[in-house]
């Protein structure tokens, strides 16, 4: 099944961000609007962060783009109705809405359920999804879309190909993937000790930065039924993913790539794409 939609996640607050703003002179007050960081302008025109992962999504051949944006979302909603995206793309917004009795919401598999239940056609195909706030490129975004025998796919990113620290890539989810090319475990935040052993047979480390493809039908039943974090109190997507290939093996293809990835994960970063156009 041709997979032409993306879904990019976008409804989260943001705090780590805006504690670090709080600490450069030069960009204080830059979110005090913005409700999440996606928004926040960068580049030599001062376009927000989505729109140069929206237009990489264009040039991987997306038509349909599905924002998951909370309640609070009159920031998106301007960005759509005033086509300040790349155009090419017919822009959808989904609310995630937050459970009766908590104060904030349920976390990305939550969050992406949600997105399935308003628009019930994404049950009936397959789809990319992933954050907001990482500048997948057009590649990986390519390749998510080709075919393949398996229901799912993920990027199985070579952390020798970031440009990040040690300690910073040791908080990502890492992976362990069968000789065959297929996700057997996905582990989020390993303790540091533990990480060696999930290099693979070349001393690679792989690593997930939460980009997927899925089949809406067979992931739907594991959003739903995803067990929420003693910890965070969430439903986390890799969570939901690693409770599938428990259950189903040989469901979730990864897919190789050595490349960095950008993201804003606090305020240093934003500098880094002062020279897109």
């Amino acid at each position: 099944m041709e997979n032409t939609s993306l879904i990019i996640m976008v409804g989260g607050a943001s705090s780590r961000m805006k504690r670090s703003l709080k600490t450069r002179e030069d960009q204080k007050g830059i979110m005090d609007n913005i409700p999440h960081k996606s928004l926040i302008p960068v580049g030599k025109n001062g376009r927000p962060f989505l729109y140069y992962l929206v237009q990489n999504a264009v040039e991987a051949g997306y038509t349909k783009l599905y924002l998951i944006t909370s309640p609070e979302n009159e920031a998106f909603q301007n960005l759509k109705e005033q086509g300040n995206l790349p155009s090419g793309l017919e822009v959808l917004l989904a609310v995630q809405s937050v459970p009766e009795g908590r104060t904030k919401p349920l976390g990305t598999a939550d969050a992406l359920q949600q997105c399935l239940d308003q628009y019930p056609e994404l049950k009936q195909t397959t789809f990319t999804v992933c954050n907001g706030d990482n500048l997948y490129s057009v590649g990986a975004l390519k390749d998510l879309r080709s075919a393949r025998k398996a229901p799912h796919a993920l990027i199985s990113y070579g952390s020798s190909g970031f440009d990040y620290t040690e300690e910073r890539i040791a908080k990502f989810a890492v992976m362990d993937i069968s000789s065959d090319g297929f996700l057997q475990q996905i582990i989020e935040k390993p303790n540091v000790e533990d990480v060696p052993k999930y290099r693979d047979e070349s001393g690679e480390l792989r690593v997930s930065m939460n980009i997927f493809s899925f089949s809406g039908k067979e992931i739907h039943p594991y959003l739903k039924n995803c067990p929420i974090d003693p910890v965070r109190d969430e439903k986390e997507l890799p969570k939901a993913v690693a409770v599938l290939v428990t259950e189903e093996s040989q469901s979730v293809f990864c897919i190789p790539r050595s490349e960095h990835i950008p993201d804003l994960t606090d305020a240093n970063d934003i500098q880094l794409f002062k020279n897109l156009e």
